[in-house]
């Protein structure tokens, strides 16, 4: 190990190093643009080599400049960009890493990506090189990969660097003083220490039961059978929505008995850990190893590997592509989607199954885009308790008087100063107990939103005569197995946690839930829920204890309780009707105050808007049809319902330019005939497909059904489950065997007559020939060509998605 102090010019021996490292990762806490024109070009040749390049960089005090942002995310596709949304607690890392085949260089010290930084600016920096084994390399690359691929980071592309120029114009605006003001918040940071992640060695394991034969139960049974016929049917990827408690890990080990070697891809180390005990139990005849940050066993049958580890290229390049039979995907965050896409890109597995616990399509939707949309089976958390897997509950709303509206929203929470200030004070405290008294049983978990919460509350019950516990990631005087354990053996009667027990973890005897946090994200809230309805011997139904505010999302949450079918109507649900064994209790002035937040819920079209604008923010670009069905939290059907197209949507908008307004405006007619030509099979589509192979000046141009038998032929029998779903009724069974004439009077009886009579003259066949009637100019021909291909390929593949049909009786 070698040591330099860099006092001055850090640009020299930066720019060295990214000349010759094959991993490069750069954290500052803001980035000018001044300092990245100097690295620019020597990380675009870095990254033409095929170099690891990450870049993070933060929004706090938003001295980031927007221009900045804007050359990074211009430099090179390969490059990945990520801004730290801070929330106004301070950010203020300093490290540039880089590693070769021979060395691991690591330059920690005090120099931010400016120009005055990297060369004249008065900066101290420790640069350790380490040869062999890079230990120090290998926890500092670790520790970046977890900041860069955490909850609150955002991808860094032309359109993010719009929006957060917006922001930065606005907060300067409101803060013309900032140096005054960044003094005065560093003061007031010395006295209120942050949040910190969770320990994973010392996280509590969550109790597996008994299985006096280890074999598939429950929803497992009903999911194995639905995958297995989705490999049957010849896909390649597939997922299962499981409630939490059902056991989707055991699942997945089941599943994973048709298989060779194994990967399992999870966002939490602990998971790792327990998933790798649950696989052996159900295939002790295997071998299991862990690849992550501090263990390496590559060669194990099955591998449970953390995608902070497995998305560094040096660690993902270990493997062959075609190494693994299977993988698996756990839930995860939507912040790590395009680093599990860069895995995911890389391996070339027989079949890939995402797992999540969360039911709703906004929750999932990035593990839904990774699967290509097929789900093989699903089960929420009531449907579960409607067939007695889960706990019933008796859910007590309560009143909570904070005014939420007065409090700074930071993209994804409240200002925590702010948060804090108004949930630290005793008369709160108070009506938290008294509420608890009221409705709970023996055993509960208090959900908080931070540390000083947890603590303040747990102290104020204790002093009440409760025992109790503050479990959270600076608790170093309590064990926290010892805790669930007294927990669950009834020596305490709460532990006051923060976001310990979302994930991976659990206590089955806790009986009670208790809310004392506002409702930011549904996901994290239906995790929490999850963490009450495990069944016990103990215990006859959970009490949930929810106080309720005008925080974000109030007005929608209860739709998570209702059993109706999911419908745009669903949302404004206050009174939702729940599962015969469960109740719903709410105070009347929380009904009252629900019935207001619906009065100003967001329009439909605006949603439909934010939901667009997030997308395209995630892919820095406009989205294709496919892709917005794909990657939003809103499915692209939406955006047919509400405006019969999607380019009428986006001419709404204004997302077209003002040559595709033209073409919009005169083949409108066009577009919805396209869109929304009914499909009781996939015909039409197949035919518009061969018929767009011809290429964009003859796409719409005559032509016969015996031209396009064998396009068609092929298209649907070179995949199993096409052939399944469009090709297996009496008649066109007799088709497996290609006929070009039997295939092409298929076609003629079918989508071209059909077709060409419902469409009001669009679609022509006629004398054997069959045609679109309208005729693009030359300046129009690509455009509505590529709007049509968009359309032909989104409405195929949500054709064939796979979404199981089951449908259950619940006496």
């Amino acid at each position: 190990m070698q040591i330099s102090l860099y006092t001055e010019k850090l640009l020299i021996p930066v720019l060295d190093r990214i000349q010759q490292s094959s991993t490069i990762y750069i954290l500052t806490a803001f980035a000018m643009k001044s300092g990245v024109s100097l690295l620019k070009s020597a990380l675009a040749e870095a990254a033409e080599r095929g170099a690891d390049i990450k870049l993070l960089t933060g929004d706090y005090l938003y001295v980031t400049q927007p221009d900045a942002l804007k050359e990074l995310a211009s430099i090179h596709e390969k490059i990945e960009v990520r801004l730290w949304r801070s929330s106004g607690i301070s950010f203020h890392p300093k490290a540039y890493l880089f590693e070769s085949k021979a060395q691991g260089h690591s330059i920690i010290g005090s120099s931010n990506l400016s120009r005055s930084a990297l060369t004249n600016g008065v900066e101290w920096s420790v640069g350790i090189f380490e040869n062999e084994e890079k230990l120090l390399f290998e926890e500092a690359s670790r520790k970046f990969i977890d900041l860069f691929q955490a909850e609150n980071t955002i991808a860094v592309n032309l359109e993010t660097a719009k929006r957060y120029e917006d922001e930065y114009i606005d907060f300067h605006q409101q803060h013309p003083n900032l140096a005054r003001t960044w003094t005065k918040q560093e003061e007031q940071e010395l006295m209120l220490p942050g949040e910190e992640k969770p320990d994973p060695d010392s996280m509590v394991l969550e109790t597996q039961e008994n299985y006096s034969v280890l074999a598939p139960r429950f929803a497992q049974i009903e999911a194995l059978e639905q995958l297995h016929s989705t490999v049957e049917d010849g896909y390649k990827k597939a997922m299962v929505v499981m409630a939490t408690g059902l056991g989707k890990t055991y699942l997945a080990g089941f599943f994973a008995q048709n298989f060779g070697k194994v990967l399992f891809i999870a966002h939490l180390e602990e998971i790792l850990h327990q998933s790798a005990e649950s696989f052996l139990n159900v295939m002790p005849d295997k071998t299991a190893g862990i690849y992550n940050g501090r263990q390496k066993n590559p060669d194990a049958d099955l591998l449970f590997a953390s995608i902070q580890t497995l998305s560094m290229k040096r660690h993902l390049e270990v493997f062959d592509p075609e190494e693994f039979d299977l993988i698996v995907v756990d839930e995860f965050h939507h912040a790590a989607a395009a680093s599990y896409q860069k895995v995911l890109d890389y391996f070339k597995p027989s079949f890939l199954l995402g797992v999540t616990a969360t039911p709703d399509r906004a929750d999932n939707r990035d593990v839904y885009a990774l699967c290509e949309g097929n789900v093989a089976y699903k089960i929420d958390f009531l449907e579960a308790i409607q067939r007695t897997w889960l706990s019933p509950f008796q859910y007590y709303g309560v009143y909570d008087e904070t005014d939420y509206s007065k409090l700074t929203w930071r993209g994804t929470k409240y200002d925590q100063e702010e948060l804090m200030a108004v949930q630290l004070k005793t008369e709160q405290a108070a009506h938290i107990l008294q509420s608890w008294k009221t409705y709970r049983k023996t055993r509960t978990l208090v959900f908080c939103s931070s540390i000083r919460q947890a603590d303040f509350l747990s102290s104020y019950f204790a002093d009440n005569g409760y025992r109790t516990v503050s479990l959270h990631s600076r608790q170093k005087q309590v064990n926290r197995k010892d805790a669930a354990q007294a927990l669950a053996d009834g020596e305490l009667d709460a532990i006051f946690t923060v976001d310990l027990f979302n994930e991976g973890v659990d206590i089955p005897a806790v009986d009670t839930l208790l809310f004392v946090r506002p409702t930011e994200s549904l996901t994290i809230f239906t995790q929490q829920i999850g963490r009450g309805l495990r069944l016990h011997p103990e215990k006859d139904h959970c009490v949930i204890i929810d106080l309720i505010g005008n925080y974000r999302n109030a007005d929608i949450k209860l739709s998570l309780f209702d059993t109706r079918p999911s419908t745009e109507k669903k949302e404004k649900i206050i009174e939702p009707v729940v599962p015969l064994s469960c109740s719903v209790d709410l105070d009347m002035q929380v009904i009252n105050l629900l019935k207001e937040l619906t009065k100003k819920r967001q329009p439909r079209k605006e949603r439909l808007l934010n939901n667009y604008q997030m997308v395209k923010e995630e892919l820095g670009r406009r989205p294709s049809y496919l892709e917005l069905h794909l990657y939003g939290e809103l499915s692209a059907q939406d955006y047919k319902s509400e405006f019969k197209t999607l380019f009428s949507f986006l001419n709404w908008a204004n997302e077209l330019t003002a040559a595709e307004q033209e073409v919009f405006l005169q083949h409108e007619n066009w577009l919805q005939e396209a869109e929304g030509t009914g499909m009781s099979k996939s015909y039409k589509m197949i035919v518009l497909l061969a018929m767009l192979e011809r290429g964009m000046d003859d796409w719409y141009k005559p032509v016969t059904a015996l031209e396009i038998a064998q396009f068609f032929h092929t298209y649907l029998m070179s995949k199993e489950y096409r052939k399944r779903i469009d090709f297996s009724d009496g008649q066109s069974t007799k088709l497996w065997d290609y006929n070009q004439q039997k295939t092409a009077g298929l076609i003629e009886r079918m989508p071209m007559t059909k077709w060409s009579g419902s469409s009001k003259g669009l679609a022509v066949f006629n004398e054997g020939e069959f045609f679109f009637l309208i005729n693009p100019d030359s300046s129009e021909k690509e455009t509505l060509y590529s709007w049509t291909r968009e359309i032909c390929e989104y409405r195929l593949h949500q054709y064939f998605e796979r979404r199981t049909a089951l449908t259950f009786t619940v006496s």
